[in-house]
């Protein structure tokens, strides 16, 4: 059997036929380094039906004979978290310029196979549609030193910038959740990324 990669990019009510399935996928993969994520499917099913009500927000999903194996979730900064808006409003951005990607999470059997790169694109393709000229992502920052990290770990800054995404520092956020070895939810530094699309 083939285990081609299809991708398709859902907007509105059409989100709501992977919601079960990406809530799963992010649970799963969330836990591992660096998010160390204590995650909650309840939640992450709550989270994720807000895309379906949001028109100018993006899903884009990878299937493999049909089952859900990644994501990738992008839409207006002006309707992400505050958490996420604040770095931009501090720094003097217009929250409405920019178009935010969230995450993207993919099973470990599928990846170096060009998923990645294809959720960048997508994503990038459907904020140009939608008039946006600047997209932005945020990365956990972990310390080197932390006693979860894997040796062979390899930061992702090398990928991102080959995408011509610039890392801002003076952009940083805290978004507080439940790591794996806590018993309650912590702050954790993100800094954002930025690109201008051409």
């Amino acid at each position: 059997m083939s285990d081609a990669i299809a991708l398709e990019t859902l907007a509105g009510a059409a989100v709501i036929s992977v919601v079960s399935e990406l809530a799963r996928l992010r649970v799963e993969i969330f836990r591992d380094w660096p998010y160390l994520y204590r995650g909650d499917l309840e939640y992450e099913r709550n989270y994720l039906a807000k895309y379906a009500d949001l028109p100018d927000a993006t899903i884009v999903v990878a299937r493999v004979r049909g089952r859900v194996i990644g994501a990738s979730t992008a839409l207006p900064l002006a309707r992400a978290e505050p958490a996420m808006q604040q770095p931009f409003t501090a720094a003097g951005h217009v929250l409405t310029d920019w178009y935010y990607f969230g995450e993207s999470v993919l099973e470990p059997a599928y990846r170096g196979r060009g998923v990645g790169v294809s959720f960048f694109n997508a994503r990038e393709a459907r904020a140009a549609v939608l008039g946006y000229h600047q997209t932005t992502f945020c990365a956990v920052e972990r310390p080197e030193r932390h006693r979860l990290r894997p040796r062979k770990y390899v930061p992702l800054d090398a990928f991102w910038t080959k995408r011509g995404y610039t890392k801002r520092p003076e952009l940083m956020g805290r978004f507080n959740w439940q790591d794996i070895d806590q018993n309650a939810e912590t702050p954790h530094k993100m800094i954002f990324w930025t690109k201008t699309l051409a």
